[in-house]
């Protein structure tokens, strides 16, 4: 028995083939600028395609990465936040501040900066879903606010705009090993951020692909008023997703101030750029609804082989805003026709 042309042309059983499933993920893009990125590079440097090379440019990729995955999420479900930078400088000073001045066991002033970072991100997003402002006016304003008490409260305190001495804090090593340490695979020295970017990241894509909560944040960042008239809880997903932020911020926040073991209360400003041109070559629409935590993480990669790379090559560090104002323009026209493609092929 056959089926009738009408329904085997039905495009709920029409089948779709592998290379257009591979040419219509959101993070082809970035896949292709990391393939080209790595060869210019790995071509004129040695250096650059050595293990203590890769190992040199996947650190400041990690950190990055960490942001960049949480910052993903947050614009799939059609939201920024421009105080994501500010706030991992602000868990590191409450960590480094909380340790050196008052007596704190680092692991409980870790735990009172997670605590302060996963408030900002709530009320960021209670703001947000409250009163209907736009996030970015919203998450500028608290990212005035903490850049003001940075700077405020690290100068009464210290009389400086930097609080050191962590080294000496009772707890110091167990949490420096496990979250600024190093391990060793083949030889070389990999920074242990590396793998707290690969939890982040698999954690992230999990989330995003196989959980119903995954679902939630497509459906907000598509289409808001669409997913609350289907019992979308979009108020709770918004703001999840902005204490996911962040949490992210305290991870970062905590990864640095314990490698440094000082932080200065001008930290982290302006990074907040980066994570959204990171998630947007990864293939984040600033629309919302589209993208992924891997091709942030890919992103990520891009920005630390581009940083690296360039002073390899001994070029001037300057270049490297160019790189990313291009990598910037290139990922969203490329965004935009993989989008259109995939409306097509669904339709």
């Amino acid at each position: 028995m056959t089926l009738p042309a009408q329904v085997a042309a039905d495009e709920r059983v029409a089948q779709v083939g592998l290379a257009r499933r591979l040419l219509i993920r959101p993070e082809l893009g970035a896949v292709v600028g990391l393939v080209v990125v790595f060869g210019f590079f790995a071509a004129q440097s040695p250096v650059f395609r050595s293990p203590d090379g890769i190992a040199n440019w996947l650190d400041p990729a990690a950190t990055l990465g960490i942001m960049a995955v949480a910052v993903a999420l947050l614009m799939i479900g059609g939201e920024f936040d421009l105080s994501a930078g500010v706030l991992t400088g602000t868990s590191g000073l409450i960590l480094v501040t909380l340790a050196t001045r008052f007596g704190f066991n680092v692991w409980l002033a870790m735990l009172v900066g997670l605590v302060v970072a996963l408030a900002v991100g709530f009320a960021n997003g209670l703001v947000v879903t409250r009163t209907r402002l736009p996030s970015f006016i919203v998450t500028l304003g608290t990212f005035l606010m903490l850049q003001g008490v940075n700077l405020g409260v690290t100068k009464a305190i210290t009389g400086t705009v930097q609080v050191s001495g962590l080294r000496r804090a009772e707890g110091f090593g167990p949490a420096n090993a496990i979250f600024a340490g190093t391990v060793e695979i083949g030889g070389t020295s990999f920074r242990v951020a590396i793998l707290w970017w690969i939890l982040v990241t698999a954690v992230a894509t999990w989330v995003l692909m196989r959980s119903r909560a995954g679902n939630w944040i497509f459906a907000v960042g598509g289409n808001e008023q669409a997913a609350r008239a289907v019992g979308v809880p979009a108020a709770r997903t918004k703001i999840a997703l902005f204490m996911t932020t962040a949490f992210a911020a305290w991870l970062v926040g905590s990864i640095l101030a314990l490698r440094y073991t000082s932080v200065q209360a001008n930290i982290g400003i302006g990074q907040e750029f980066i994570y959204i041109i990171a998630a947007v070559i990864g293939g984040c629409l600033l629309t919302g609804g589209y993208g992924s935590a891997i091709g942030a993480a890919i992103g990520a990669v891009i920005f630390g082989m581009a940083d690296k790379g360039i002073v390899f090559l001994g070029w001037d560090a300057d270049w490297f805003k160019f790189f990313l104002g291009g990598m910037l323009l290139l990922a969203t026209l490329a965004n935009r026709l993989v989008r259109r493609y995939a409306e097509e092929v669904k339709h």
